[in-house]
């Protein structure tokens, strides 16, 4: 699914072609997200002009606004690519993207750009916040950004002591921090050298530094690469992301580590496979 790195290089793709753009119409084909698209959601953002986007976790808030006088509107669109969407530019004149099965939601603006919305799975959202500031359910119980200074090796150890579950699904863990998803997570545990199946609890606050550097590192280098693309994921201009192509473990099982030469494991947990090198990582 997208991740942090998936959600940023979206992000960043899209700002600077439509920042002060105004929405001219929106096109539902199909509300039966995870989240049902509003009704209204038409509506709210139709007139509007798209201020900023900015993004918590793997959620983008993009900030709407009617106008700037005394009788201004303000609200955010907030969208979530769940576990295979996409936004994608179309730009002006360009007739060879003929809406298909999967793509469920057009924002277009007045010089002619739509921004697509397509998600074979429909776990995503589109959902309507309105007001001055984006408060939702879906964000409150968020943990701190992993590229922002409130993360680091003492947050995870203070939030870790006395837990037995494994570090990898402990730094998976929203609540914790956002957006570490599974590739990066099994990236940034070998860059640290930590075993994904020691106890979070168990982990020394110096290995907890190494940890934090890492994952800072990993997303870093993985935003400079345009994500990940596995299953369906592309960039907002339709590219592929590259980041997979130099992964130290992840989905390299049996094949030999790029440090040591020793083959690269896979496990399972928490559902998900883990890459792990089983000299590298202790």
């Amino acid at each position: 699914m997208p991740e942090l790195p998936e959600v940023e290089t979206t992000r960043l793709g899209l700002l600077p072609k439509v920042q002060g753009g105004r929405i001219s119409t929106v096109t539902v084909r199909d509300r039966r997200l995870r989240w049902p698209i509003p009704g209204n959601l038409a509506k709210q953002l139709s007139g509007k002009t798209v201020v900023d986007i900015s993004r918590r976790g793997k959620y983008l808030l993009w900030d709407c606004r009617s106008d700037t006088g005394a009788n201004a509107q303000r609200g955010y669109l907030l969208s979530h690519l769940g576990m295979s969407g996409s936004l994608r530019l179309i730009h002006n004149g360009d007739h060879s993207h003929t809406p298909q099965i999967h793509d469920h939601l057009d924002i277009a603006f007045d010089d002619g750009t739509i921004v697509r919305y397509t998600d074979p799975r429909r776990f995503g959202a589109m959902l309507w916040i309105a007001g001055p500031q984006p408060t939702h359910a879906l964000l409150d119980s968020l943990g701190p950004e992993p590229l922002s200074p409130d993360f680091d090796a003492t947050h995870l150890h203070t939030v870790a002591k006395g837990r037995s579950v494994s570090v990898k699904e402990f730094i998976m863990n929203g609540r914790v921090v956002v957006g570490v998803g599974n590739i990066y997570a099994s990236e940034a545990l070998f860059r640290a050298g930590i075993h994904p199946r020691r106890a979070a609890g168990k982990v020394s606050i110096a290995r907890f530094e190494r940890l934090a550097d890492a994952i800072k590192l990993t997303l870093a280098n993985a935003i400079k690469a345009g994500g990940s693309s596995l299953r369906n994921y592309v960039q907002a201009s339709g590219e592929l992301g590259y980041f997979q192509v130099n992964a130290y473990v992840y989905d390299r099982d049996k094949l030999p580590c790029r440090v040591c030469k020793r083959p690269i494991r896979s496990i399972r947990q928490g559902q998900r496979s883990t890459y792990f090198c089983p000299r590298c990582q202790t």
